[in-house]
């Protein structure tokens, strides 16, 4: 039976024709594929930061595509290299709409003005604009603050979107023009949880938390947008940071629990999610309220890291490091913040062995850590461990910070290793750029010391990056090696520059003035302290000034300013007073201020030794070994004297009673690794 239609043979000519059609578009779509397979292997690289092995590829490729050469000018503009990004652009074969907005990007990102003039000539000269050419010139303009020139593109576009309105209603806020803000806000088509966030925080920046707040809860539904509770916990936050918990914990009650979802049930748009809890916790910790907090996570349905971390934070903040340990080692993956937190917590507390032994257990440890653990030890005068563990950092390979160095070299001021100070001096200058927190540091080393030239030297270089910091470095240097002139005229110098002084500031003034009989200017230093600059004065001015008043033999003027003072005396004050009575050998005062002394500080020696050097000044051995017998009785042990020197590469200590002395540390081998490190950071 024959088939219908009947079969009719084709040419040879044709069937030769379509056997090479077939053939060249199989040709094409294998090429096709291998320029797909190579633009993935290119972004692959750029992914892991290998952009010179990217380079390398693209230029060894005998074909590309437009998204070849895309992909790789996307990454030159990510670096933030907008001339090399041009030229690649200028040389590409073919552009697309896209290579047009990658280029476009570079040039809003950069900080550089001219860009920005570069960035309108390539909006004006590109053929084709879509929504992304112009919000990305918008955002620039906005950034920048310059928001007529935003108004008037924001004008002239075609078709406004939900990006470009919220764009407008930040760039308003970040200017300070809230009521612009508002405006744009209002006359917004359609407003989503995006618009929600910016106007939320764009009041929350400028202090108008009610506003905010009256947004939210009066004037939207917010509660029927997806994502609004991102608003919700902005303000949460803000609540926070002002103290205003109660009305952070009612906007927090507004927000439902988030519900177990069923088969067939519509999951909630509005509830709870883990930013609004953490937010709520936090809220609590900065007020100190940690069982609010704790009640607050222990009822959180899905806790995150940063969960965990926050009550942590809560607990450290409040020295509370047993229950901080309990929460740490229920945390399944821990990361270096949640480590960090407890060296940190321990550190503050003054338990620096427990906190090395965390250090000591880390997976990992970042130049974060090692700062944590390193100013930890300083700040609980642990010099030895200080430089110690630095040396350690060294021979690891890991490059020290700032911090890191203005953490040793406070250190190296307490011990006074002028060499070790000296080399990290050298370091900075190599390796470095001096920041105002080292400078100052540099100041403190070289000051304590005894190189006070150095130090000025150091505080003339950093011109308008000097801070109260820097000027009270250099008046305690003055102050600790006995320069009251060149103390009060720094201060004097510091006034006309308009830096306004601390109470740090007139301590160290008050102390020169003491230690060089600067009696009339002392007074004067307390006077401006009070009266032209209305600082209260603490109880560390009020002995420094009994201490300056009494060693004079102004002793009656001294006991007056005790008994005037508006806050109870302390240890220091009587002991000042103590001080000056037996320096100007005023037995009857001194035996007065003693036995303050004694009721105040039980277990200080300070009183029983200055009244036995009294009465052995004047020969009254009897009265002087009955002083020396009752210290005994009492049990009171007067703890032996140190001092120490740098000399030979070494720090020795020597102990007042002892024949010998003891080595704290060896610092050469810390200057080899400082050597080593110098050559491998050049």
């Amino acid at each position: 039976m024959r088939r219908w239609p009947p079969r009719i043979p084709v040419p040879a000519a044709v069937a030769h024709r379509r056997a090479a059609a077939g053939a060249t578009s199989k040709a094409t779509e294998a090429t096709d594929d291998l320029v797909r397979q190579h633009n993935r292997s290119i972004a692959a690289l750029l992914r892991r930061g290998r952009f010179a092995a990217a380079r390398r590829l693209f230029d060894a490729l005998p074909v590309r595509s437009v998204v070849t050469w895309n992909t790789l000018l996307a990454a030159l503009s990510r670096r933030g290299d907008v001339p090399a990004a041009r030229s690649f652009f200028d040389s590409m074969p073919v552009r697309d709409a896209v290579s047009w907005n990658t280029l476009l990007a570079a040039y809003a990102r950069s900080p550089r003005l001219d860009h920005l003039a570069a960035a309108r000539r390539l909006f004006d000269e590109t053929p084709q604009r879509d929504a992304v050419t112009w919000s990305t010139l918008l955002g620039a303009y906005a950034r920048r603050g310059l928001m007529d020139e935003a108004q008037s593109l924001f004008n002239e576009m075609p078709q406004r979107n939900t990006a470009s309105w919220n764009t407008m209603i930040t760039g308003f806020f970040a200017v300070g023009q809230a009521r612009k803000a508002m405006d744009v806000f209002e006359a917004m088509p359609v407003k989503d949880s995006a618009s929600l966030s910016a106007m939320v925080s764009g009041f929350t920046s400028n202090g108008w938390l009610d506003e905010a707040d009256a947004l939210l809860t009066k004037r939207l539904r917010a509660t029927d947008m997806d994502k609004a509770v991102d608003a919700y916990s902005t303000l949460i936050a803000a609540y926070g940071q002002t103290g205003r918990v109660t009305d952070a914990r009612r906007l927090f009650d507004m927000i439902p629990k988030a519900q177990s979802q069923h088969k067939g049930h519509k999951r909630r748009i509005f509830e709870r999610n883990a930013v609004s809890w953490n937010s709520m916790m936090m809220c609590y910790i900065r007020t100190g309220d940690v069982c609010s907090a704790r009640a607050l996570f222990d009822e959180m349905p899905d806790k995150d890291l940063v969960s965990w971390n926050t009550m942590i934070a809560g607990y450290t903040q409040a020295s509370d490091m047993e229950e901080a340990e309990k929460l740490f080692w229920e945390v399944s993956e821990p990361d270096a913040v949640t480590w960090n937190l407890m060296i940190r917590g321990f550190t503050q507390k003054g338990d620096v062995e427990h906190a090395r032994g965390f250090f000591d257990m880390m997976p990992e440890r970042s130049t974060i850590t090692w700062n944590t653990m390193i100013s930890g030890y300083e700040q609980n005068e642990d010099y030895d461990g200080t430089i110690k563990l630095f040396q350690r950092m060294l021979e690891v390979g890991e490059r020290p910070s700032h911090h890191t160095l203005s953490s040793v070299l406070a250190a190296c001021a307490s011990l006074a290793t002028l060499r070790l100070g000296a080399q990290l001096h050298q370091l900075i200058e190599k390796s470095f750029l001096p920041d105002t927190a080292i400078s100052n540091a540099l100041i403190t080393m070289y000051s304590r010391c005894g190189k006070l030239t150095n130090a000025k030297a150091i505080f003339s270089q950093m011109h308008t990056q000097k801070d109260l910091v820097s000027w009270n470095a250099l008046i305690g240097g003055y102050e600790h090696h006995g320069h009251a002139t060149e103390a009060l005229r720094l201060f004097e110098e510091m006034r006309r520059a308009k830096v306004v002084p601390s109470h740090i500031t007139f301590i160290s003034l008050l102390s020169a003035c003491g230690n060089s009989g600067l009696v009339s200017e002392g007074r004067v230093v307390f006077h401006t302290m009070l009266h032209e600059y209305g600082l209260d004065a603490r109880v560390e001015h009020y002995a420094a000034l009994v201490n300056l008043i009494g060693r004079y033999g102004q002793l009656e003027d001294a006991l007056e300013v005790i008994r005037s003072m508006p806050i109870a005396p302390d240890r220091a004050v009587w002991g000042a007073f103590l001080g000056a009575c037996t320096a100007k050998k005023n037995e009857p005062l001194a035996q007065m201020a003693a036995k303050v002394l004694s009721e105040i500080d039980p277990e200080s020696s300070a009183p029983y030794v200055l009244m036995h050097n009294l009465h052995a000044h004047e020969g009254r051995w009897g009265s002087a070994s009955v002083v020396r017998e009752d210290m005994e009785r009492q049990g009171i042990h007067k703890h032996p004297g140190c001092s120490w020197i740098d000399m030979h590469d070494k720090v020795h200590v020597f102990i007042s009673g002892d024949t010998s002395h003891a080595l704290t540390h060896e610092i050469f081998s810390v200057l080899e690794c400082f050597y080593r490190s110098c050559r491998d950071w050049s």
